[in-house]
Parts: structure tokens; sequence; C-alpha cells
């Protein structure tokens, strides 16, 4: 019986030794109570984000467009009128 009663010790000094290194892992996952760091970075794609990077972006465009398109034909057209009169002769 005695045996019986060593064995389940053990067992339990076990089974405490492995919930004590699960909490342990899990503490560590966590970064622990006293962890308060902030880190803000701005990455590229909050940039793209914003709104008024969209405004800008697309108003640059037209003009670029505009300016493309403006830029074909600047040359004026001249038409000439001809004025054809019939003659009796």
């Amino acid at each position: 019986m005695e045996r019986l009663l060593q064995g389940t010790k053990l067992k339990q000094w076990y089974l405490f030794l492995l919930f004590a290194m699960v909490q342990v892992v899990a503490f560590a996952q966590d970064g622990g109570e006293t962890s308060t760091k902030t880190v803000t970075t701005t990455s590229k794609t909050e940039v793209m984000i914003q709104p008024w990077m969209w405004v800008v972006g697309g108003a640059v465009l037209l003009i670029i467009l505009i300016a493309l398109l403006r830029g074909g034909s600047s040359t004026t057209s001249t038409s000439e009128k001809v004025i054809v009169t019939k003659s009796d002769d």
C-alpha cells in the first residue's frame, strides 16, 4: 500500500511540474502584465488607405491626361473661306 501512495505522490509531482511549465509558456507568449510598450509604425498600406492620398493621386492623373490629350491637338486648324461665284458669260 505504501508503494501505491509513493507512485501517486510521484504522479502528482509530475502533474504539478507539467502545469507549472504550461503556465510559464503561456505567460511568456502573453508578454506578461508589465508589458506596456506601444510601438507606432506607419506602413505603406496605411498610407495608401488615407482618402486624401487618393484625391491627390486622382487630381494629378487627371491633369496629366488633360495635358496629354490637349498637347496632341495644340496646332490650330485654320479654315479658309472660299467663295465661288458663277458668272454668266
